[in-house]
């Protein structure tokens, strides 16, 4: 149960986080939406052996962290989420590759998930979501997946307080009991679904009363500045230039 409640505090942090007032928190929206796109494009475009020329990128997360003022220890933890997934596909290469290649594989993996990961938490730790939905919405990106991510965003922590308060009060009708029974999942996973349901309802009212719209492009709160333009430069040309340029 404490790992839960760390679940929900840390989605709580991250929330948070992107209220800052750093220079990047006050960049334009647009501007880190781009610039995080084109880094994970041109990152993930890279060969399955192309570790050396990964490591130039390495700028971009250590930079942007600093100027942003985040905690590298938090999103280091959410980053590991993704690790054994593609610690598992990298094993695979160094049994199954034919070159011999295989270890330098397993490293451009890693390093390729750790660039991407860690460019879309520094996103998500810098922009809120709705200003992030809103630029999503005028740059036409299909509806469906404008919905789709604010709506898994929204109701996550929805779902995990949901879970916490029922593993609580599960706990305290079987005092002796460290977790919820095999025999009761059933059961519990029937209410949870229903309360999650009851619950998701009653926060898109409180959404709705408050001016939500799925289809209504809010109207923008800031202009692009020089500044904007410049820091888009800084990121996207030096890596398109670094993708094409092979320094070692």
């Amino acid at each position: 149960m404490s790992d839960l409640s760390a679940r929900i505090r840390e989605l709580r942090v991250l929330e948070k986080l992107a209220t800052g007032q750093t220079v990047i928190h006050r960049l334009h929206p647009l501007t880190k939406l781009l610039s995080a796109f084109v880094f994970i494009v041109i990152v993930a475009s890279f060969g399955r052996y192309d570790f050396f020329r990964l490591t130039p990128y390495l700028f971009y997360p250590f930079v942007i962290m600093a100027l942003a003022e985040l905690p590298y220890k938090l999103l280091l933890s959410r980053l590991l989420i993704a690790l054994p997934f593609c610690l598992f596909a990298g094993i695979s290469n160094i049994i199954f590759d034919e070159t011999g290649a295989g270890f330098l594989s397993l490293l451009t993996i890693l390093l390729k998930m750790y660039l991407c990961v860690m460019a879309a938490l520094i996103l998500i730790s810098t922009t809120t979501l709705p200003e992030i939905t809103a630029q999503l919405r005028r740059l036409r990106v299909p509806m469906m997946l404008v919905i789709t991510l604010e709506m898994t965003f929204r109701y996550i922590g929805v779902l995990f307080e949901e879970v916490f308060s029922m593993i609580t009060a599960y706990k305290l009708r079987s005092s002796h009991k460290k977790s919820v029974e095999m025999r009761h999942m059933g059961s519990f996973a029937g209410h949870l679904l229903l309360r999650g349901f009851d619950r998701a309802g009653r926060v898109h009212a409180a959404m709705r009363c408050r001016g939500y719209s799925l289809y209504r492009v809010m109207p923008a709160k800031q202009r692009f500045k020089a500044i904007d333009f410049f820091v888009s430069a800084a990121v996207c040309l030096p890596c398109v230039l670094l993708r094409f340029i092979v320094l070692w």
